[in-house]
């Protein structure tokens, strides 16, 4: 009775802790937010070997790194340091800038509020162009992410995103409606056109088997040749033939200013976090949601469950179809106004990387698409200020990706 007694009772309070701090460990090891977070880590200290090796200054005082290693050191230092810094100025607050306009506004006679808010604006204007570029790209990564978690590949962003802009760029301009009417009915368009865009590449996959991969590939370059055709005819160019641009959205159907004319920034930053919030209530909430993660987790128990993959297929691609879409008519009427060859940009397959980075989810799709917009907008400044390669930036970008594939590898 005695020896059954100790056998059942509870270990002692420390070995208590040292269980539960190794299972927290352990969790954290095996976390996505630690795969996530290291991923960035090494990505940008290969980033800061390569500004290292790209630094003329550098080379120079390693030719004689044993004579003088501080000299060497204090160049790799100020090195990294000022492109780094040149990049979080370019991206999220321009320090300087935000100092020497508050100065300017001191010497002409200004005071307290009078030269805040002029400083606050030259010094938060990289966040704003942050936010401007990353609006587009939430909402397409949203979009990838719901065929992404229903098993499905779609690589058809590019294709989807510009018939999304064409046909709300279209409406924008040819057509003369109210003001609040102009606007739902273009971005409408843009909506409908992504997704009888992407219900292509789903009907292919349900009624003939093809693979989704190979048929989004094949459309996006039917979508930038249809672009590039349209852009030359009259009812896309209007009577200035002679450049490959439409005409200007009109006013009735542009995405409003959130901060006025000096700022890019517009509304579509809320539809951006609209998107991540239908992307959760659809995917978490609703009987569609659990029908798509059902066929992207076990198509065979999906289908004896009454569930039709061919189905869901389609309806899959058409609702990511739609999402990417609003982002291209987000893009044409808040953005760029107007249609250009390169209207699309690389925000397609970017959205790719984005929702992946996010793990497909709605908080980690927006964190991942700031990140993204901050490494474009503070990487063209890093390259003015400092002469740093913009390709660093797209370097940053691929390797963070490659050691998110490799989640042990990062471990």
């Amino acid at each position: 009775g005695v020896g059954a007694g100790a056998a059942d009772a509870p270990p002692p309070p420390e070995e208590r802790a040292e269980t539960a701090l190794a299972r927290s460990l352990q969790s954290i090891a095996r976390s996505d937010l630690l795969v996530v977070v290291m991923s960035f880590v090494f990505a940008f200290l290969i980033g800061s070997v390569l500004i290292v090796i790209a630094d003329e200054e550098v080379r120079t005082t390693l030719g004689y790194f044993f004579a003088r290693p501080s000299d060497a050191l204090t160049a790799i230092w100020q090195s990294v340091t000022h492109a780094y810094g040149a990049m979080f100025r370019g991206a999220v607050f321009d320090g300087p800038g935000f100092s020497r306009v508050a100065e300017d506004v001191r010497e002409a006679g200004g005071s307290g509020t009078y030269v805040l808010f002029p400083a606050l604006a030259a010094g938060l204007r990289p966040l704003t162009e942050t936010l401007t570029v990353a609006t587009p790209l939430i909402i397409a990564a949203a979009g990838m992410a719901v065929s992404f978690r229903a098993g499905l590949f779609n690589i058809g962003g590019t294709g989807q995103l510009i018939v999304g802009a064409m046909a709300a760029g279209y409406v924008g301009f040819a057509f003369q409606l109210p003001v609040v009417l102009h606007l739902l009915v273009a971005l409408l368009s843009g909506v409908l056109a992504g997704g009888v865009w992407g219900g292509i590449a789903g009907f292919l996959k349900a009624r003939f088997g093809a693979n989704e991969v190979i048929s989004t590939i094949m459309l996006n370059w039917i979508a930038t040749y249809l672009l590039f055709f349209a852009l030359k005819t009259t009812a896309f160019t209007g009577a200035n033939q002679s450049q490959p641009t439409s005409p200007s959205v009109g006013e009735n159907a542009t995405l409003p200013l959130l901060l006025g004319g000096g700022f890019r920034l517009h509304a579509g930053l809320f539809l951006a976090a609209g998107a991540a919030v239908l992307l959760w209530w659809l995917m978490s909430r609703s009987t569609l949601g659990f029908h798509f993660r059902a066929v992207g987790s076990n198509p065979r128990a999906a289908r004896v469950a009454g569930i039709s993959p061919a189905r869901t297929a389609f309806l899959v691609l058409a609702v990511a179809g739609a999402l990417v879409g609003l982002a291209g008519a987000v893009h044409v009427l808040g953005t760029e106004r107007r249609l250009t060859e390169g209207v699309a940009g690389n925000i397609g397959f970017d959205a790719i990387t984005v929702a992946l980075l996010g793990r497909s989810g709605p908080v980690g799709i927006v964190l991942a698409g700031l990140l993204f917009a901050a490494l474009s907008t503070g990487g063209r400044f890093m390259e003015t200020n400092q002469g740093v390669p913009l390709d660093l930036v797209q370097v940053i970008q691929v390797l963070v990706v490659l050691f998110i594939a490799a989640p042990p590898l990062v471990r």
